[in-house]
């Protein structure tokens, strides 16, 4: 039987981390900015960030991040490498980011999902999180491609 858990990972794991996003074909990286293993430092350094991953046997195969702006929190970069796909995963690892998040005192947990994912809508329709409306359109404004 396979030794599965479920832990926060830390700076010292982004390559690991990278090389999962890189697999499951993650298109909205941005290692020059976000994504950057500075940015991502700040970013858990912050408290409100925390990336989850799942390892099978000690290899790295699911990954999500939790965050939270005060008020709701919010589901970010589910992934789960292709070879792993289709075992529960991936709602493993929105159950866990669900716990954190609530943990820090998130009562409405969100989620993005790209139009060309349509997986990953059926797994969040699938344990429960509801579209709220299919009109919304989702808008940023960005200090650079980078960010």
């Amino acid at each position: 039987m396979a030794a599965e858990r479920i832990r926060a990972l830390g700076i010292e794991e982004y390559d690991r981390l990278l090389a999962l996003w890189q697999r499951t074909g993650l298109d909205s990286l941005r290692l020059q900015g976000r994504d950057s293993r500075e940015a991502i430092a700040r970013q858990l350094q912050s408290g409100v960030q925390t990336i989850l991953g799942l390892e099978v046997n000690g290899q790295l195969v699911g990954a999500v991040i939790a965050t939270h702006d005060s008020r709701k929190g919010w589901i970010n970069r589910l992934v789960v490498d292709p070879a792993f796909r289709r075992r529960g995963y991936g709602a493993r690892l929105v159950e866990a980011a669900e716990r954190q998040l609530r943990s820090q005192g998130m009562h409405v947990i969100a989620a993005l999902v790209e139009s060309d994912h349509p997986a990953s809508l059926a797994l969040f329709q699938k344990i429960g999180y509801v579209e709220i409306d299919p009109h919304i359109h989702y808008l940023s404004k960005r200090d650079s491609a980078l960010a």
